[in-house]
């Protein structure tokens, strides 16, 4: 390996559902690659998970398990906090395995990382596919909208976590996919610093193997959206009645 490593900061976290042979693909690249703190949390997936999971056995990542299936959110905070103990100090970049991303990709959001700010690798939208586009196009519309902060791909999986946030990433709400719209609304909301690197758009069959649920997810993701706009807008209606009150009790003087 050459002196300079290409992730100096950070340990790659990878959550899985139904672990195929991309998830083993994607960290013997990873490895290749120089990486040598790869943790895998199998989110359920039962017996059929467990040969590509021994599988991964000789490239001495972490394996986590969660008995059942308790979200992609649940599998992050599960890394997360296995990161804070086993790694404390370093970022996480959190990749999907499902062959959206590549190892050079998760390498250049890690080369960013130990800056404090969110990473997010955000995909060209014209070489998505027009499922993908039109939904990803909606939602940033509406997260600018309700935030009056552009993120270009607000539903990237590829994402850089700094050090000092995991603890806090921990109590964000949501368990599935929302989860990352949350962190996002959150960032908004504290102020933290968004940092965007871009990287091809990859899919597979056209997507086919994301297990994102086209109604009841995009619900999930929409929701806090909702919620966001609803409690913003009543901050702003009480921030300005209590403006109101003030400048009537004290008229200005004659």
């Amino acid at each position: 390996m050459s002196e300079h490593h290409p992730y100096p900061q950070a340990v790659v976290l990878l959550p899985v559902f139904r672990p195929g042979p991309s998830l083993r693909d994607l960290v013997a690249a990873l490895c290749a690659d120089g990486c040598d703190r790869i943790v895998v949390v199998a989110d359920g997936g039962g017996p059929a998970a467990e040969p590509v999971l021994a599988g991964l056995g000789p490239f001495g990542c972490t394996v986590l398990r969660h008995p059942v299936n308790l979200g992609k959110g649940a599998a992050l905070k599960t890394g997360f906090r296995h990161a804070m103990t086993a790694h404390p100090g370093l970022d996480v970049v959190a990749a999907d395995s499902d062959g959206q991303h590549r190892a050079a990709d998760i390498r250049r959001v890690a080369e960013r990382t130990g800056r404090g700010r969110i990473v997010l690798g955000v995909r060209a939208f014209d070489r998505m596919p027009p499922r993908s586009r039109f939904g990803n196009t909606v939602t940033r519309t509406l997260f600018r909208t309700v935030t009056g902060r552009d993120v270009s791909d607000t539903q990237t999986g590829l994402r850089g976590y700094p050090a000092a946030l995991l603890e806090s990433l921990c109590a964000v709400p949501g368990d599935r996919f929302e989860y990352e719209m949350n962190v996002l609304l959150e960032a908004a909301r504290s102020g933290a610093e968004i940092e965007e690197v871009e990287i091809p758009a990859t899919y597979l069959d056209g997507n086919a193997s994301s297990h994102f649920g086209a109604v009841a997810d995009s619900v999930r993701v929409y929701r806090p959206l909702v919620r966001y706009a609803a409690t913003s807008l009543l901050n702003r209606r009480a921030a300005d009645e209590s403006l109101s009150r003030k400048s009537h009790s004290h008229p200005p003087a004659q």
